[in-house]
């Protein structure tokens, strides 16, 4: 008896319930074409701010879903760069941070390309540049051979592991994966949107990598989207949104890679997480906003590249108090020259004074 969906005698011949998809995938076809036109009214400046933001959060969230916090200065800082726009004098990226930006904008931007395997294995090298995860060596840029044993995602401490699910043999991954290309780059009756699902599932499911395969299905799914409103320019984030419903996530994965090739509820699932995350891109409009607001009240007023840079920092969400030492550390700066820069922009009222002072003087932007 099979145990997994790739065990099944017709897989991979998906099958779901059509009647009870066309009103949700209808519903999200017209939000897509909404959102798409509000942002397209935004103008330049004002959409490139919205897509640096959703792409930030895009490549945070994906991330963090498998539990690796990135440097979210780094990671603005990369995108920023390749999308030509001003990074206000951020950090430099770690290789492992230009990786996973690497990967999500060719996924992206270059939505009209093929999806061959060179390309995975690029984006695979790109996440693993030490050829490692973590303190473990891994294949990189290259299916998975087993050699360790079979490919499984078990939780639980050592010695009393829970196995969640086992993947297709390595011996069948050349014709496993050649099956999945050839789909994916073809054009059927599909909804593209359906597609976007299909492809995450399909690929997590075959688990063709020692490392990555979760990040590397989101952006396939990322890939099918853009294909889907063939559009580079991203406005909302799915891997946000999975991350704010992991739990969900993996419990609808287990169930459906453990169930039928009927997959009508991962199907349900899927576009009603992208209905969410749809409902995200408020905030990121809010924080895009807030910033131009801030930069036309700013228009006239003398502010130095120091200044625009940390003004910037505290636009996009600086962690923490701002205080004379770090306003220093961050502009390499003098302890004198960071205090005068402070006391500019009090007296031009686009910084505050938190409450509390002496050595504890901290503050804030003021945007009244």
């Amino acid at each position: 008896m099979a145990r997994y969906i790739h065990q099944l005698p017709d897989w991979p011949r998906f099958d779901w319930n059509r009647e009870a998809l066309a009103v949700p995938l209808a519903e999200i076809r017209h939000r897509q074409g909404r959102l798409l036109g509000r942002m397209e009214g935004l103008g330049f400046d004002l959409q490139k701010e919205a897509e640096l933001e959703t792409l930030t959060l895009d490549v945070l969230k994906s991330s963090e879903i498998e539990g690796e916090h990135l440097n979210p200065d780094q990671v603005r800082s990369s995108i920023a760069r390749r999308l030509g726009l001003d990074a206000g004098g951020a950090e430099p990226a770690d290789r492992d941070v230009e990786g996973v930006v690497e990967m999500m904008l060719d996924a992206t931007q270059r939505f009209a390309a093929p999806l061959g395997t060179d390309r995975l294995f690029g984006w695979h090298a790109a996440l693993f540049p030490t050829g490692r995860s973590g303190m473990r060596k891994i294949t990189v840029g290259a299916w998975r051979d087993d050699a360790t044993g079979p490919m499984q995602v078990v939780s639980g401490p050592v010695g009393k592991e829970k196995v969640h699910y086992e993947a297709p043999a390595a011996p069948l991954l050349p014709n496993e994966m050649a099956q999945f290309l050839a789909w994916a780059n073809e054009s059927d009756r599909t909804d593209a949107v359906l597609r976007a699902a299909l492809a995450h599932l399909w690929f997590v499911t075959i688990h063709p990598f020692d490392d990555g395969n979760g990040r590397i299905a989101r952006a396939i799914a990322d890939w099918q989207l853009a294909r889907s409103e063939n559009s580079a320019q991203r406005f909302y984030s799915m891997s946000a949104q999975i991350r704010h419903e992991r739990n969900d996530y993996y419990d609808i994965l287990g169930r459906t890679q453990k169930g039928t090739l009927d997959i009508t509820p991962w199907l349900e699932w899927f576009l009603g997480c992208l209905g969410r995350a749809f409902d995200g891109t408020e905030a990121t409009l809010a924080t895009v906003m807030r910033k131009a607001r801030f930069w036309e009240r700013a228009a006239r007023l003398s502010i130095n590249e120091r200044q625009r840079a940390i003004l910037n920092r505290l636009l996009d969400g600086f962690i923490g108090k701002l205080t004379t030492q770090k306003w220093a550390t961050l502009a390499r700066c003098s302890h004198d020259t960071a205090l005068r820069d402070i006391q500019g922009l009090i007296d031009q009222g686009l910084l505050k004074k938190d409450e509390g002072g002496g050595r504890s003087t901290s503050y804030s932007l003021s945007e009244g």
